[in-house]
């Protein structure tokens, strides 16, 4: 078997409409100025404005709509302390964080019905990481067949529904916080 000298062929996937997100969060060297979930949660806005859908109890952890989601439902769940690695995170934030995700995939499935799932973290810039100073996973919900060629041929995302109707959607689903001791 000979293999070509520019190595085996690979399936590119073309998100150029990802490109303004890319670019709009500091030049890849240095940090943004400011931590977009740090300023979300010090804002003072209500939950539904700044499309927060869930705080964990003791304040550990939340969820958050992705303001450039690839799907309808896709969403973060991050600490609320700003620590961008994950042997950073301690174990409290981990079993909140964690507790948040089990939450985020239990109402995606219920609002949604996705025939699958991907969870996901990016750490650091070049692993793709937007916001690479404020650890979050990425919970998106997926189906059969769901790729479209607006993203190729427009530039463009189809998403069926606002943010805002996302995160109503999802709020009602949110399945009710256990008690934390």
């Amino acid at each position: 078997m000979t293999i070509p000298s520019d190595g085996p062929a690979l399936d590119r996937l073309w998100a150029g409409w990802r490109r303004a997100f890319v670019t709009s969060v500091g030049d890849g060297v240095a940090p943004a100025p400011e931590c977009v979930f740090c300023a979300i949660l010090a804002s003072g806005l209500p939950d539904d404005e700044t499309h927060l859908l869930w705080r964990h109890p003791r304040g550990l952890a939340i969820a958050i709509l992705n303001l450039y989601p690839y799907t309808s439902g896709h969403l973060m769940v991050m600490p609320t302390r700003h620590v961008g690695e994950v042997e950073e995170v301690t174990g409290e934030e981990s079993a909140a964080l964690w507790t948040g995700v089990s939450a985020a995939v239990g109402a995606l499935k219920a609002a949604y019905r996705p025939d699958a799932l991907n969870l996901g973290a990016n750490v650091g810039r070049a692993a793709g990481a937007g916001v690479p100073g404020h650890f979050h996973v990425h919970v998106v919900p997926r189906w059969n067949g769901d790729t479209n060629f607006m993203t190729t041929v427009a530039d463009a995302r189809v998403l069926p529904e606002a943010l805002t109707d996302t995160g109503a959607r999802l709020r009602a689903a949110w399945p009710v916080p256990p008690e934390v001791s």
